[in-house]
């Protein structure tokens, strides 16, 4: 791939911290950022947006009592203006979808049904609700609830079509799947360490599902667009998978942290430990 074969206005190249080939790292609110996007100009749109569990709860990490603070974003505010926050960047994301592109949107509990909602208000076409189950989820410490164990990826088109016109490449899904049509139940393990050895991220995604989403709905060649970008997962996959990537983050240390994987994954090597077994300085790569 040449290059982002994308007509970008001047104020999104001009947020960008990593400019190289087929990706790209903007830093910024994505609604803003989205706003000078062009209409009609995604194949594929994955988004992971704040869970609002920063409240003053508790979890487990590393096998130990934690408080739950991933940060400033990731706190709730009211329900309405939590619904509204996400109609705003829904709206964009529906805006910039090609009609043969789709949104997968993962959440838990605390987003999944504010998400859903703002999806059927604004006409997209729900195509699948995926429930992702994570056979070695952290264990319950309040003995109060079942474990949770499981998210839910809501997969759509912008809007109702007849007949379909999405992006699916159903026979490499089934191969995937030893033959067999592939359901909507994914087993698929948590992030493992060798996927954070460059840094981490509290609700990072693993490469294993990350590949899976891009390569059933996207072609090679394809621009991918993760308004919440985080540690970079999801453009991995693309440039694994020979798609083009663009990203939006606000947070300055999780765009170094993308930015190291996406270089290493451009150079062809894993993506959790350089070649020389060094791990790489967390430096934002200019263009280049």
């Amino acid at each position: 791939m040449d290059g982002l074969r994308v007509d970008l206005a001047e104020s999104v190249r001009g947020s960008a911290v990593y400019d190289k080939r087929s990706a790209l790292l903007c830093r910024g609110d994505s609604v803003q950022v989205l706003a000078a996007w062009p209409d009609s100009s995604v194949d594929m749109v994955f988004a992971d947006p704040p869970y609002r569990l920063s409240n003053g709860g508790f979890s487990c990490q590393n096998g130990r009592r934690a408080c739950v603070d991933k940060g400033a974003w990731d706190r709730a505010r009211s329900v309405d203006e939590d619904d509204e926050w996400n109609l705003a960047w829904l709206r964009e994301c529906q805006r910039i979808l090609k009609p043969t592109g789709t949104l997968w949107v993962s959440g838990t509990q605390h987003v999944i049904f504010s998400l859903g909602f703002g999806m059927q208000r604004l006409g997209f076409h729900v195509l699948n609700t995926i429930t992702w189950l994570k056979p070695n989820a952290s264990p319950n410490l309040s003995c109060r609830y079942f474990t949770h164990s499981t998210e839910i990826l809501i997969w759509a088109s912008p809007a109702r079509q007849t007949p379909l016109q999405h992006v699916f490449n159903y026979s490499l899904m089934k191969a995937e799947n030893g033959g067999k049509q592939m359901r909507d139940v994914w087993e698929i393990p948590v992030p493992p360490r060798s996927e954070k050895l460059h840094g981490r991220h509290p609700t990072q995604k693993p490469l294993r599902l990350m590949r899976r989403i891009v390569s059933a709905s996207t072609n090679p060649g394809g621009l991918v667009l993760d308004p919440f970008s985080g540690s970079g997962s999801t453009g991995v996959a693309c440039v694994e998978l020979g798609r083009s990537f663009i990203g939006i983050e606000l947070d300055e240390t999780y765009l170094r942290l993308a930015a190291v994987r996406l270089d290493m994954a451009r150079q062809g090597g894993p993506v959790s430990v350089r070649p020389d077994g060094e791990r790489p300085s967390m430096r934002v790569t200019g263009t280049g």
